[in-house]
């Protein structure tokens, strides 16, 4: 068969039965009806088979001029792995409160000062203490001070650091000395131990805070210095890396070490102080959870400090090696950080002939930084 003219049927055509004319254009008829679908199909924007369906379409001006993008699946955002809240990390996480101070009654009045009892709140604990108000015109830059391990079953309020408390005062300081959680009048906290101490890092901030919010004119709150003793020198440590820039310098006497693995190991284990077995059930040992023993260490978050330090250790310290000092001040230097380690030849724990001179260094130290 051969097509003529524009759209009319050609000669040929006409010899055909019509049976068969008929099936022709029947076919041709549905044909046309199904190019017609499809191409309707698809200007309307239907399913195709294997595609991903489109999202609902949306009215507004934007949707006449964008066609929406293809749907793709959105990557899991990853889960952020938590903070151990028994740890640096989660001391440097946490919101540290200090407010409420309080002065109680007067305990001892000399030239210089007067000493009163006192408390104040930090994260949620009452906290006593002890004070000394140099007499004369403030306001008088201030110090906090952390005593050293004593149990807490004969502790008394101000018991550890006597004779620094004294002598600071006479020499123009407000000297708040912190009995901590579970000592004296502080609340208790029955799970201190277990949290390797953290706790008396919080106290310490919070007294540093309870200064600064106290509004009390013999304080000036823009200078503040930290001097702990023994494990109040550990204590030390730690607030200098949770919370830098709070004091202005501090100072440490024969300090424990700055690995509290290695405290357990010197002080705790060796007297069976079941309280081993419950840090060790509660968090691992060294070996079997070291990652929770690094982030215990003030040591591996020293390159937050920004304060200077000041260490006095005795050469004849069986309480406390003199090597901790050492590498303490090894890991501070190595980290750029502004630390001087003085030793004291012969001189043992709690400081005895050599102590004046100490405290005169001492001085000369937080003079130089809170004047």
């Amino acid at each position: 068969m051969r097509w003529r003219g524009r759209g009319g049927v050609s000669a040929g055509l006409m010899s055909v039965p019509a049976s068969v004319v008929a099936s022709v254009v029947a076919s041709t008829l549905v044909f046309v009806l199904v190019f017609v679908l499809v191409a309707l199909a698809g200007c309307a924007g239907g399913e195709r088979e294997g595609a991903a369906p489109t999202a609902p379409p949306t009215t507004g001006r934007s949707q006449a001029t964008s066609p929406d993008p293809p749907r793709t699946e959105a990557s899991p955002t990853p889960t952020p792995t938590p903070v151990n809240p028994v740890s640096i990390p989660g001391l440097i996480a946490r919101p540290h409160t200090g407010s409420d101070l309080r002065l109680g009654a007067v305990l001892a009045r000399a030239a210089a000062y007067t000493s009163h009892a006192v408390t104040y709140e930090s994260d949620g604990l009452t906290i006593s203490g002890i004070m000394n108000i140099p007499e004369g015109e403030g306001p008088f830059p201030a110090l906090v001070l952390a005593h050293g391990y004593i149990d807490p079953a004969v502790y008394t309020t101000g018991r550890g650091l006597a004779r620094e408390q004294d002598l600071l005062a006479r020499e123009g300081y407000v000297v708040l000395h912190t009995d901590s959680r579970n000592h004296a009048g502080s609340d208790d906290d029955p799970d201190n131990d277990v949290n390797l101490r953290l706790g008396y890092t919080e106290d310490v901030i919070g007294a540093a805070l309870a200064l600064r919010d106290s509004g009390r004119p013999e304080i000036d709150g823009d200078r503040i210095g930290l001097l702990g003793r023994s494990m109040g020198g550990g204590v030390v440590y730690n607030t200098l890396v949770v919370a830098p820039g709070l004091f202005d310098a501090a100072v440490v006497f024969a300090p424990v070490s700055s690995r509290p693995a290695e405290n357990i190991d010197h002080f705790q284990r060796p007297d069976g102080d079941p309280v081993v077995a419950e840090i060790e059930a509660a968090h691992g040992t060294p070996a079997s959870n070291p990652a929770f023993w690094r982030e215990i260490s003030p040591l591996t978050y020293v390159d937050r400090v920004t304060e200077p330090l000041l260490i006095h250790h005795g050469t004849a310290d069986t309480t406390c090696p003199l090597v901790w000092s050492e590498r303490t001040t090894a890991d501070f230097e190595a980290a750029g950080k502004d630390v001087r380690l003085i030793k004291y030849s012969g001189e043992g724990h709690t400081f005895g002939p050599q102590w004046p001179t100490s405290m005169r260094r001492t001085l000369a130290f937080f003079d130089e930084h809170l004047r």
